[in-house]
């Protein structure tokens, strides 16, 4: 099997982009907010495979979240005003993918010092990517006005990033610490 593709990363990316279709088309990726408007989590998962497996994996999960949202727009464009814009795979695939290469970046870059903080850094960067990569190519579109990507990225952007930092710690620290058992649960140990 190729360097890049290994059983367990191919595993990873199927599970965390199931998570992510799962959560897009649930709508539970989307935590209500003020004023009708809501903060997205579906990035969480695209940041997790970047930590956890590297830039491939954060890649193809990021791939997946972007192909969701681009046939969610063509299924369902009346969904919000600029949502017909994420047909666009400019708009709706790339931004995505480039989350976990800049999650990974991230995390690569604070490694070995302080896992938390890599893994806090990395839900930052990925989500902060993911903000303003989408809401540059809708100014660049002409879906909206710069004005208005400014306060979408303040408002929203930012609570965004602060969840992700929170949730990617907290996956990683979960996920490193059954893997540091084997891959068993604590009932595994448990005997009768």
């Amino acid at each position: 099997m190729a360097k890049g593709l290994s059983v367990k990363k191919i595993v990873v990316t199927g599970a965390l982009g199931a998570v992510a279709v799962a959560l897009s088309l649930t709508g539970l990726g989307y935590i209500p907010w003020f004023s009708g408007a809501s903060l997205s989590v579906l990035q969480v998962p695209v940041i997790v495979g970047a930590i956890l497996e590297g830039p491939v994996v954060g890649a193809l999960v990021g791939a997946i979240f972007g192909i969701t949202s681009m046939v969610q727009a063509v299924i369902n464009p009346a969904k919000g005003p600029v949502d017909v814009f994420f047909v666009n795979p400019l708009i709706s695939v790339l931004p995505r993918i480039l989350i976990g290469l800049a999650a990974w970046a991230a995390f690569a870059l604070f490694r070995g010092k302080l896992r938390g903080l890599s893994s806090i850094v990395a839900g930052v960067v990925g989500s902060l990517t993911n903000t303003a990569l989408v809401l540059g190519a809708l100014v660049l579109a002409g879906a909206i006005p710069l004005a208005l990507a400014g306060t979408i990225f303040v408002a929203n952007g930012l609570i965004e990033a602060g969840v992700a930092a929170v949730l990617s710690l907290a996956i990683v620290a979960a996920w490193r610490g059954v893997e540091g058992r084997g891959g068993k649960a604590r009932l595994a140990d448990e005997q009768d």
